[in-house]
């Protein structure tokens, strides 16, 4: 099955507003788990799923995008222009990678391991939400550099 993600665009706005969800989402979990660590588990579990979907099945699946795509982009004038969906579908698959983690943390009652991959995973999303820098997004550019690519080269 080919890989649309090298031609598929986005409006940059989806993935920062996916990004203030997740950081919303993140924060309650880290604020919570003393209190009721169900309940983290529940936000935490919520949160993985969308970075599954986002970045196993893509951008149009992340549930996220799909709330901006159908709720918010309608109320907004067009974006200026459209970008590259790789990065941030990278970046789902790295803000995976740490939701994996801190599952792992919960799973094992290691508080240490929970709060440290729920906190790297909040700031990247809080990176993105207010700064606009999409951590995982310039991860995947600097991969691509380090491997002799361009990002904008179709392989």
């Amino acid at each position: 099955m080919p890989d649309n993600t090298a031609t598929e665009k986005v409006d940059p706005r989806g993935p920062r507003f996916a990004a203030a969800i997740t950081a919303v989402l993140l924060a309650l979990a880290l604020a919570v788990y003393q209190v009721s660590p169900l309940a983290a588990l529940a936000l935490l579990l919520i949160q993985t799923a969308a970075f599954a979907s986002g970045a196993l099945i893509g951008l149009r699946a992340q549930p996220w995008g799909v709330v901006f795509r159908t709720l918010v982009r309608p109320r907004l004038d067009p974006p200026a222009e459209l970008e590259d969906a790789a990065p941030p579908r990278f970046a789902q698959g790295v803000g995976l990678v740490f939701a994996l983690v801190a599952l792992l943390g919960w799973f094992i009652s290691s508080p240490v391991l929970f709060y440290v991959a729920v906190g790297f995973a909040l700031v990247a999303a809080l990176l993105n939400a207010i700064f606009d820098f999409c951590l995982g997004c310039e991860f995947y550019l600097l991969s691509k550099r380090l491997l002799g690519r361009t990002a904008d080269a179709a392989s």
